[in-house]
């Protein structure tokens, strides 16, 4: 009897010890992050571009500069955008090679968390006016664009994730109509420079 009691007491300290020494090592492996300050955002990105319109999807890479307090693509993708004016495949690529590159900035306001490990972006994108070459004529599009989520600016790996959606496209003065919007997803966006 008495060999069966210590057995249970050596099996309990034994549980116990082993307990709060795992407990130790979660505390130990604990990642302290890294303090960032508002200008951190500021810089050039390489990211990851999700594009959703419905049940299609499109990914890559994109470039973007962030200053002050505005974000600037060189080069925003149009894609779905003209494939919804201009409504025949074939003749997609050619309206795009026409427009070349078109620029778009988009205003955000930021603001420091309180542990001063992340910055959270509010953006107010503006409309985004387009002419788009259809069969020799231009047409006016207007391209609201909207952020219903805010951006992160996250201290432990520098990078942005954000997204923006294209709601509604008026095509000369008219609203398409059925217009799917259009998701710009960007997951994981890596700081390259300043």
């Amino acid at each position: 009897m008495k060999n069966l009691i210590v057995l249970k007491v050596i099996t309990t300290v034994l549980v116990i010890s082993i307990i709060f020494s795992l407990f130790s090592c979660i505390d130990e492996d604990r990642i302290e992050v890294p303090p960032v300050k508002l200008e951190d955002v500021n810089g050039s990105y390489k990211g990851r571009l999700i594009t959703v319109q419905g049940e299609f999807r499109n990914e890559k890479v994109v470039d973007f500069k962030i200053k002050k307090d505005t974000l600037e693509f060189p080069e925003f993708p149009l894609k779905e955008i003209v494939t919804a004016v201009v409504k025949d495949p074939a003749k997609v690529q050619n309206a795009l090679t026409a427009m070349g590159k078109v620029k778009y900035k988009v205003k955000y306001a930021s603001v420091l968390n309180a542990e001063k490990n992340w910055v959270e972006l509010t953006f107010a994108p503006k409309e985004l006016e387009l002419q788009i070459p259809v069969d020799g004529v231009n047409k006016k599009t207007i391209v609201t664009i909207a952020a219903k989520q805010k951006g992160y600016f996250v201290g432990l790996d520098y990078t942005l994730r954000f997204v923006l959606a294209a709601e509604k496209l008026t095509v000369d003065g008219v609203q398409l109509n059925p217009f799917e919007p259009i998701y710009y997803n960007f997951p994981y966006c890596v700081k390259t420079g300043n």
